[in-house]
Parts: structure tokens; sequence; C-alpha cells
């Protein structure tokens, strides 16, 4: 995520703020420019942005539940971000729920636009389109029960109860995860929609084959032998979670999840000028400079080379607060691979010609790869 800051009195602000604290001003964030604005009102509900003073726009017609800072050109719309829902839980009884939810999903669009991927909603685009249903339990109940957040054709469900912080991690303790977020859930299933857009049926279809395998292996029978016998015990060389070893497609959908997990980390570090240099060791390959913007550098060495030392500077600093590491995982050379042809399939859109298929420096995640276990 990018850094912002109020275009009144320059104060830094974040991507969900809707007051700037010291001047007081509106806020709300531009879409098409990826740009938080402050606002000067126009007496009318409507609004000129500092950031482009030749606009007016409103807020998102979500602004008045507290779930969306977005702004439109007309009073009354919807949102890129908000036009993708189609089904919100009840309210009231569930606002601190899908606010929570708001934010991890304006996060993951804010992604998919950056990266030029294309965002449709399912009323826009019926047959190719994203549909978000959020889905809450019964009243009184806060078990999964038959809400199962997945994928189908577009559909996206969510079950809300993912919401409460101590539910999730109970669901991620019996799941046995080292890492359940809102956020990696729908940078997970955004990801299987992207195979069925870009990847199956395109010229990156081959490759995907290649490098995540049969696709068309029974699915059902897959998910079914993973959770009656497990991961395989070598799944660390191959797959980048245990879950990914189940199936191509989970395969592709979690590397994809961190492939995003990777960019946006990076584009923070980024806007926060981060230089990482440890003072101890003789490794060369621990020190990294983030000076690029992650969402539009074409080559991926440039970005892997910088997250591997990123990463295990953040899990030290963790560490030192006595909390679980940031990024518990470890990158084997053959998933620097997969990364590498997401990004490929990612930047071109799917029109994939070729690939290069071996890692730059394998040797030098192989060394980092023991600081994570």
């Amino acid at each position: 995520m990018k850094l912002f800051e109020c275009q009144h009195c320059g104060q830094l602000i974040y991507f969900e703020n809707t007051v700037c604290e010291r001047c007081g001003y509106a806020l709300g964030f531009l879409p098409d420019v990826a740009q938080m604005t402050a606002l000067k009102p126009n007496g009318d509900g409507s609004f000129v942005p500092l950031a482009d003073k030749s606009r007016t726009v409103s807020y998102c017609a979500n602004f008045e539940h507290g779930t969306c800072n977005w702004l439109v050109e007309q009073p009354g719309e919807l949102c890129r971000a908000c036009l993708l829902n189609r089904t919100i839980p009840d309210l009231p009884e569930n606002l601190r729920r899908w606010q929570r939810i708001e934010v991890a999903k304006h996060r993951l669009v804010y992604s998919l636009l950056r990266l030029g991927l294309p965002v449709e909603s399912k009323s826009e685009a019926p047959e190719t389109g994203i549909a978000f249903d959020f889905l809450a339990p019964p009243p009184g109940e806060d078990g999964q029960g038959d809400i199962i957040t997945g994928h189908d054709n577009g559909e996206i469900t969510l079950n809300v109860i993912e919401a409460e912080d101590a539910i999730r991690e109970k669901i991620r303790e019996n799941m046995h995860e080292p890492y359940r977020t809102l956020l990696g859930h729908f940078r997970h299933e955004i990801a299987h929609y992207y195979f069925e857009r870009l990847v199956k049926g395109g010229p990156g279809y081959a490759l995907f084959l290649a490098t995540f395998g049969d696709e068309t292996a029974d699915y059902g029978e897959a998910l079914k032998n993973h959770y009656a016998n497990g991961a395989p015990q070598n799944w660390r060389d191959n797959h980048i979670t245990a879950y990914a070893s189940a199936h191509p497609h989970e395969d592709w959908a979690e590397t994809f999840a961190h492939y995003l997990h990777m960019v946006d980390t990076l584009e923070t570090a980024y806007a926060f000028g981060l230089h990482v240099r440890p003072r101890a060791g003789q490794d060369d390959n621990l020190a990294a400079s983030v000076s690029f913007d992650p969402y539009t550098r074409k080559d991926f060495e440039t970005i892997i080379d910088a997250w591997l030392p990123v990463t295990f500077a953040v899990n030290s600093i963790n560490r030192s607060m006595g909390i679980d590491d940031l990024y518990p995982f470890v990158i084997s050379p053959a998933v620097v691979e997969k990364l590498r042809v997401v990004h490929e399939i990612v930047r071109s859109k799917g029109a994939i010609a070729s690939s290069a298929h071996a890692a730059s420096e394998p040797g030098l995640v192989r060394r980092l790869a023991s600081f994570f276990a």
C-alpha cells in the first residue's frame, strides 16, 4: 500500500481514513488514480478533491454504513469495489463484521486495480464478472455451519464469522494453519477467479500445466485425500503451504495470494524508504533496498531479491515483541519459480509468450529458508 498525505495540511493519512486528524478535512479515495485526497465541500453533499480540483465527486453510497470511503462521480452510486457485492449480511447485527470485511476487500481491489487486472461485477458482466456474497450464520450460531468460504465461477462466498478475531484464530488452530486473515481469504479466492479468467484456455495455460500440474485431476477426491491423510512430508520442497499440495488449483491460489502479499507489502516498504542491512553476519544477500514500485516492476528477480531480506527483518522485529512471525513461510526454489510464473501471467494479463524456468539465485533461497524454519 502507498503512503498518502492530506493535500490541505500535509498530514500522513491511512487508506481507510475519512477525516484528517490534524486539519479536520474530509478524506476519500479516488480509485481511478489510486490516490487519497482531501475534500473541499460544495455544500450540496458533493466535494472538490484537492488532488484534482477539476472534478466534483461524492462518497460511495456505502459511506453511510461506515464501510467505504471511495469516491464516485454521481451521488448515490456505488464505487468500483462496492459494485462487486451481491449479498451483504443482515444489518445492524452484522455491521461491525461487514465493516471489517470491507477493509480487507477494498485493499484487495486496490491491488487488482494497481496491477491492471480486470475487475467487473456480475451486474456488468454476468458471465465473467465477480460477485461477493457475505453470508452470516443464524443468530446465536458462531460455527461455520453450511456457509463455506470459497469460489465458483466468479462468485466468492465468505462466512462473516471470519471477521471475528477469536473465531478466526480458533479455526486457524483447528486447521493447523500458520496464517489466516480476511485479506488472505480474499487474495486466495480471487486467484481461482483469475485462473478461469486469465489462464484456462489461454496462452498461459500450457505454462500453468507445466508449473502447477494437471488441473483436470479430480478436485473432490484430491481434497478428500488431503483432509484424510494430510500433506506429503516433503510438501515444503514444492509448495508454499501444506494446503497448496492438495491440488493444482489450490497450489495456484495459494501462490497467487502470496504474490499479492509480496507486492503490496513491498509497496509499503518502498513508501517508507525501507533499507535492510544487517549489522551482523557475512551474507550480503540479506541486504536490500526497496527503491522500486513492485506493482510496476517487470522483472521478478528484483521483487524476490528484496522480499526475502525484508521478511527476515520484519520477522525478527515481531519476535522482539513476542508475537508470531509476520511471514511464517519458507520459500523454496520451486516456489520461487511458481511465483515467477504468477508474476508473468499477471503482468501480461494472461497473454504469455515465454517464461524463464529457473530461479535466478536458488542458493540464496535455500540459505534464507533456514531463517524461517
